[in-house]
């Protein structure tokens, strides 16, 4: 146990459920589960056309806005639709069209 400062004990390294994971640390959209961002697909919603955005894959993640992570599984995809997900991640209003994630 490290202490924190004024003498609070808190946890020591490498405690957690992903404490040793090497890098970032997100949250699926869909199946709502934490892993390493390595493990996941980042998507953002494109710039606006014709008064609709689309949600596009961040492959590199470079891409500008506002990101979701998400596992690259058909489970997860269709989880996250079935909840409005995208749209909330994404905290986009208005039409979405989220076809092109898969």
């Amino acid at each position: 146990m490290t202490r924190r400062p004024g003498g609070i004990p808190g946890p020591g390294p490498g405690t957690g459920v992903h404490g040793d994971a090497p890098g970032p640390v997100r949250t699926c959209i869909g199946c709502r589960r934490r892993a390493p961002a390595g493990e996941l697909v980042r998507v953002v919603a494109s710039a606006p056309v014709d008064g609709a955005r689309t949600v596009v894959v961040d492959g590199r993640h470079r891409l500008p806005g506002r990101g979701a992570w998400l596992h690259d599984d058909p489970g997860c995809r269709e989880q996250a639709r079935k909840r409005n997900a995208f749209r909330r991640a994404l905290r986009v209003s208005g039409p979405l069209d989220d076809s092109a994630v898969g």
